[in-house]
């Protein structure tokens, strides 16, 4: 995931906290922002100590970035994406948190439908 698609600055997280709207499942809550100037949807991760140690903090987050690369020509481009990983992350592998983040975006209605030729079960 390149730097330009990343939210990085806490003034950006709190603007999508105040003025974006939340989705969440048991794994994780997603604040999105719609950004009309943006060509291309950002994402800022936030995983907090409690859910591990830092090795497993970062795995965590590569989990999510990969998920999100290969999701990359779903998701429609004009958001701000911020993604609070919860504690039951810590146990899941990078295909049940890929299925998770999918349905949280389902539900707050960032993917586009599918293009035809992709499966659901990858």
């Amino acid at each position: 995931m390149k730097k330009e698609f990343r939210v990085k600055k806490n003034k950006e997280f709190q603007e999508a906290f105040k003025k974006g709207k939340s989705f969440a499942n048991r794994q994780f809550v997603v604040y999105i922002l719609r950004k009309e100037e943006q060509n291309h949807f950002r994402i800022g991760l936030s995983v907090s100590k409690k859910i591990g140690n830092a090795v497993m903090r970062n795995q965590i987050k590569r989990y999510i970035r990969q998920a999100f690369l290969e999701l990359e020509e779903e998701i429609k481009p004009q958001f701000d994406l911020i993604v609070i990983a919860r504690k039951p992350v810590a146990e899941m592998d990078f295909h049940e948190v890929k299925k998770s983040l999918i349905h949280v975006l389902k539900v707050s209605r960032v993917l586009n439908k599918p293009r035809l030729g992709n499966t659901k079960n990858q």
